[in-house]
């Protein structure tokens, strides 16, 4: 089985994406390589069932005060690269990656955030399986990463000739990154972790929704005797012992949402909280875009929040909480 966050939900998320991208992709200097096939979206059975309780905020687009740029990146897809106006420390920025969602939300949060931050944006095709693919070799994650600080160092060289006049391009360094994946786009952090060196590299982790695995047998739902495919979620309990140990930050939100052909988030953070021994501690209150918070669990630096809803309203919930989350992950230093 395709190991992916289901059809319905992905094809939601990427369907906002496409609303919110608005930057061109400039022509490559020389041809682009053939982009890899990518596996199909691993099927699910979506609730019919929709609460009209919890208010489904929605953030809209906005100015912003930054620069944007953008470049053909994994699978040959655009990566949006966001230099905010307040990044103005060339050789002391933090980077974000944030895998799956419009471009406006992750935007906005790192607006809000402030200080010497920049924003990259990466958008594939539905299933975690797209965006685990393209980065199967950490050559991909460096080549990346690389591309994000020549448009960073383009985006802070133009700023710096249109403010004081000077056409002398600024020493690019990224002290610190943080992967922020929703949904699907979780499945390329899982396959950039499994390298050590990038393991080492990454400071902070938000997984949005987005921690899936399959069933053993494949398809066989838990309650029917199938028990969780552990190797999708190994390298994140090999993360969350980091963030316990305070060598990291990793910061994990669920809804109640059961795709039924593969594990829910509900479970894989059941599994994960249960291989480090901890237990949830019940909560209700209210949470941003008008979610309900109903578990907690945190040890460290690593912190699990369990929210109510079990339908796609729900799940875009929280891609829109991002401003929010990537605020509490911060706090989390």
């Amino acid at each position: 089985m395709r190991r992916a966050a289901g059809v319905l939900l992905s094809i939601l998320a990427c369907a906002a994406t496409a609303a919110g991208a608005t930057a061109q992709v400039p022509a490559p200097a020389t041809p682009a390589p053939a982009a890899p096939a990518l596996p199909p979206a691993a099927a699910q059975n979506p609730s019919p069932m929709v609460e009209h309780t919890r208010a489904h905020e929605r953030l809209q687009p906005r100015p912003l005060d930054g620069t944007e740029r953008t470049f053909a990146g994994p699978a040959g897809k655009p990566v949006v690269v966001f230099v905010p106006a307040s990044a103005r420390h060339a050789d002391r920025l933090e980077l974000i990656i944030h895998f799956l969602g419009a471009a406006f939300v992750p935007e906005y949060a790192v607006s809000r955030l402030g200080g010497d931050r920049v924003l990259a944006v990466v958008n594939i095709a539905p299933g975690s399986g797209a965006y685990a693919r393209p980065f199967a070799e950490p050559a991909a994650f460096d080549s990346l990463l690389e591309a994000i600080r020549r448009e960073t160092t383009a985006a802070l060289a133009a700023r710096g000739r249109a403010g004081a006049g000077s056409a002398a391009a600024p020493a690019v360094r990224f002290r610190a990154i943080t992967l922020s994946g929703f949904s699907a786009g979780h499945g390329a952090i899982r396959t950039i972790l499994r390298d050590p060196r990038h393991f080492a590299a990454v400071d902070a982790v938000l997984l949005i929704d987005g921690l899936h695995t399959g069933y053993v047998p494949d398809g066989k739902v838990v309650a029917e005797g199938g028990t969780l495919d552990p190797a999708n979620l190994e390298i994140f309990l090999e993360y969350a012992r980091a963030a316990i140990r305070g060598e990291k930050r990793f910061l994990i939100t669920h809804s109640e949402i059961f795709p039924g052909t593969f594990a829910s988030t509900t479970e894989t953070t059941d599994w994960l909280l249960d291989a480090l021994g901890l237990k949830r501690t019940p909560t209700v209150r209210w949470g941003p875009r008008g979610m309900q918070q109903l578990s907690e669990a945190r040890r460290g630096r690593l912190l699990v929040l369990g929210f109510a809803g079990n339908a796609g309203p729900d799940h875009i919930d929280q891609l829109q909480s991002l401003p929010e989350l990537l605020d509490r992950l911060e706090r989390m230093k």
